[in-house]
């Protein structure tokens, strides 16, 4: 059980697997292309010891497979599974953050092209109405998995507010915090 494992929490959960220190390096590395061993530890500059528990941990969690590409000597390759795919996204909010407040002289050190052939910057909006997600537009509620312990207490002390407000209201004065 990682050290979040006692929280009711799904970013506690997911912190749990994936912010680890330099996890979310290795996810990168891996959504761009590279799969070997020896091609993520040049790249990164990390030791072998602390990649290979990494990617032992990411595979043990189901967000990273390893298959053999070699068999004498046996050798892997790493590759994203859907769990891992899944959190190419936040991955690509997190370096848009980066790029706004903690760009490296010169610029980003990449920019991304959508399938469309155009650069973005990635921006999380509401499936429903197209509306940006941000702070001051999000409210969090309690939801059905929602249980009073460690990580879950303001939503739980919510518990009175059972739907998000309206786009006549905006949100909540204090909305809940979600670490």
């Amino acid at each position: 059980m990682n050290r979040f494992g006692e929280m009711h929490c799904s970013i506690a959960q997911a912190v749990g697997v994936v912010a680890e220190p330099w996890t979310p390096l290795i996810l990168r590395d891996l959504f761009l292309g590279l799969r070997r061993f020896d091609d993520l530890a040049e790249d990164l500059g990390i030791s072998r010891n602390l990649l290979t528990r990494r990617l032992e941990h990411l595979v043990a969690a189901g967000v990273v497979d390893k298959r053999p590409y070699q068999e004498r000597p046996v050798r892997h390759e790493y590759v994203l599974t859907e769990a891992g795919r899944d959190i190419v996204p936040a991955l690509l909010t997190l370096m848009a953050w980066g790029d706004r407040w903690s760009t490296p002289p010169g610029g980003p050190p990449a920019l991304l092209v959508h399938s469309c052939g155009e650069h973005f910057t990635p921006v999380v909006t509401c499936p429903h109405c197209g509306g940006e997600a941000t702070a001051d537009t999000v409210s969090a509620v309690r939801g059905p998995g929602a249980a009073q312990g460690p990580g879950t207490m303001l939503l739980a002390a919510r518990h009175h507010r059972s739907t998000p407000p309206s786009p006549a209201t905006g949100p909540p004065a204090a909305p809940p915090r979600l670490d």
